[in-house]
């Protein structure tokens, strides 16, 4: 018998039954298409719908805990002028928003911060409090692990007192007026919940609005891990004997599968 392929080639004679060799199993063609296929939704699931992250720092205390491992919603809210935001269920940027996205200064770094002021907004900080276009705000969210007031950190915008990057130093320059931070257009301000340990928009400047990655949904796993062990690939192994060794110690199960919500800000 010849076999034709669909182009209409020949292929082969296959001999008959009696005179073929044995030969190995080929699964069938429809078969190896749905792995296929399968294979290929399960990739574009993980990069484009969630995406997992761990935390590495104490930024985000007590909202976040360093090695609570995330899994990222990615296509929470709308890329800026998509075709598609009245089709899909995007959301724009809320106030008060857990937000996802790259550094600004290394675009290969990925940050987790709390989004405070949105385009239009004016901001500052005085003794620690925001003033959100000019009312005092409520955070039940906010961690400060300090007593004392730093004259920049705590009373912002104001005269640094540490280096700042080049974009936060324009920042200042360009946008503050009568004392508060004016949000532009196309950007957003961002702080960390642990207000006196984090590195963040107030020194290093404004997210781009197409740095945002996404916003967590929930902690799929926390455990009780050094800032060096997940920020040091170098240590992997060190990171890994501790796991074999303290698993079940040092996870933190009621943390498992808790979701993460932002805090509305007026």
């Amino acid at each position: 018998m010849i076999l034709v392929d669909e182009n209409n080639a020949t292929v082969e004679e296959i001999p008959p039954a009696e005179l073929a060799e044995p030969s190995a199993y080929q699964p069938p063609r429809g078969l190896i298409a749905e792995w296929t296929v399968t294979i290929i939704l399960l990739l574009f699931a993980a990069t484009t719908l969630v995406q997992a992250f761990v935390i590495p720092t104490g930024s985000m205390e007590n909202t976040l805990l360093i090695g609570d491992h995330l899994l990222v919603d990615k296509l929470s809210y709308s890329p800026p002028g998509s075709a598609f935001k009245r089709l899909l269920p995007y959301n724009d940027v809320k106030r008060g928003d857990i937000i996802v996205f790259r550094y600004p200064l290394d675009i290969k770094q990925t940050f987790v911060k709390r989004a405070i002021g949105l385009p239009g907004d004016h901001i500052r900080l005085v003794d620690k409090k925001l003033i959100l276009n000019g009312k005092p705000e409520d955070e039940p969210y906010v961690y400060h692990q300090t007593d004392y007031i730093d004259s920049y950190r705590d009373n912002f915008p104001a005269e640094p007192n540490t280096q700042l990057a080049e974009q936060a130093e324009e920042m200042l320059k360009t946008h503050v007026r009568n004392g508060e931070l004016m949000v532009p257009q196309g950007s957003i301000f961002a702080m960390g919940d642990n207000r006196d340990a984090s590195f963040d928009s107030r020194f290093w400047g404004f997210v781009p609005r197409e740095n945002i990655i996404g916003k967590p949904l929930t902690v799929y796993w926390s455990y009780d891990a050094s800032t060096e062990d997940l920020a040091n690939p170098a240590i992997g192994l060190h990171h890994l004997i501790d796991l074999l060794q303290h698993f079940g110690v040092k996870t933190r199960w009621r943390r498992t599968f808790r979701l993460i919500h932002g805090y509305p800000l007026d």
